[in-house]
């Protein structure tokens, strides 16, 4: 259950009080199956699959939850060619043509007659917080997802205050020195994947990949004027990520100093296993994000945020 990408957020010192009131605030509100008549419902699933009624795993200040969906998929071809055909039926029936209020009360009763004979697609997005250093961590690069996942937090909660992770130093000015001078952060290497763009609107956009960014070929696009705006990067030997300039990362891998460790703790079931992964995940987030606090200033909001 390792992420494989992650949205931050952060929220004030004073929400841990009602982070204790969690598991009983998500109980209300689990995932309940999609009404024959809608298009999709939201609510929280056990992390452990749907053996499990546990909504939260904690270990210390680490608190898991996973937010279910499920969609009914109603193709707009599909309702397309019925509302056609019925269109077609009354032309043929009656000699006349259909005005656009009827039509759009027929394309109603079209999507009434085959919403319950949809198709549903299930969804699972997990998140944890760390109730210490103020994390609310999310396992996705959108942030359309990453805002409907804090959404579902209100609304269980009542009272949500996390905001995206704002900071203080432009990563994307950071990370393009970074690659100029070729002058990292303690701990922190290059790998070989970026993004380059012009900044001006609709400028030239570059991706490398498997490409050595210290190239002179990376180098003529920065020296004319291209800046960073995704940047591969490993820190400390144990974490590689691509990091865009919203502060997303991509494609996050652990890497073998951190599964070694993982395969010398034998696990007895899924239940186990999850556990391990999350307790090992969590902490080595925890210290790739204290290094990101560091270089770009993400401090924790206050109370009124």
């Amino acid at each position: 259950m390792f992420f494989r990408n992650f949205t931050l957020f952060r929220f004030a010192e004073t929400l841990p009080r009602s982070i204790k009131k969690l598991p009983s605030a998500l109980d209300e509100h689990r995932l309940r199956p999609c009404g024959p008549l809608e298009l999709s419902t939201h609510g929280f699933v056990s992390p452990f699959g749907r053996d499990s009624e546990e909504l939260t795993h904690q270990i210390g200040a680490f608190i898991l939850t996973t937010i279910g969906g499920e969609e009914r998929l109603l193709p707009s071809v599909v309702v397309n060619e019925e509302l056609g055909a019925r269109i077609a039926k009354i032309a043929a029936k009656q000699g006349r043509r259909v005005g656009g209020k009827e039509r759009k009360q027929l394309k109603e009763e079209v999507i009434s007659d085959l919403l319950p004979k949809a198709f549903i697609r299930p969804s699972r997005l997990n998140a944890y917080l760390d109730a210490e250093e103020g994390w609310l961590v999310i396992d996705t690069a959108s942030r359309k997802a990453a805002e409907g996942a804090v959404d579902q937090f209100r609304t269980a909660m009542g009272r949500f205050p996390a905001v995206p992770a704002a900071p203080e130093n432009s990563p994307r000015t950071l990370m393009t020195d970074w690659l100029i001078h070729g002058k990292l952060p303690p701990g922190l290497a290059l790998a070989d994947e970026c993004e380059l763009r012009d900044p001006a609107e609709a400028g030239a956009v570059v991706r490398c990949r498997r490409q050595d960014l210290e190239s002179d070929e990376v180098r003529e696009h920065l020296k004319s004027g291209k800046q960073v705006f995704q940047l591969g990067l490993v820190y400390d030997e144990r974490v590689g990520f691509v990091l865009g300039e919203d502060l997303v990362v991509r494609k996050l891998r652990f890497l073998d100093q951190v599964l070694d460790a993982l395969d010398e703790d034998a696990v007895e079931s899924a239940q186990a296993e999850i556990d391990a992964r999350f307790a090992l995940m969590s902490l080595e987030l925890r210290r790739l994000l204290e290094k990101m606090d560091e270089w770009f200033g993400l401090p924790r909001p206050g109370e009124g945020n």
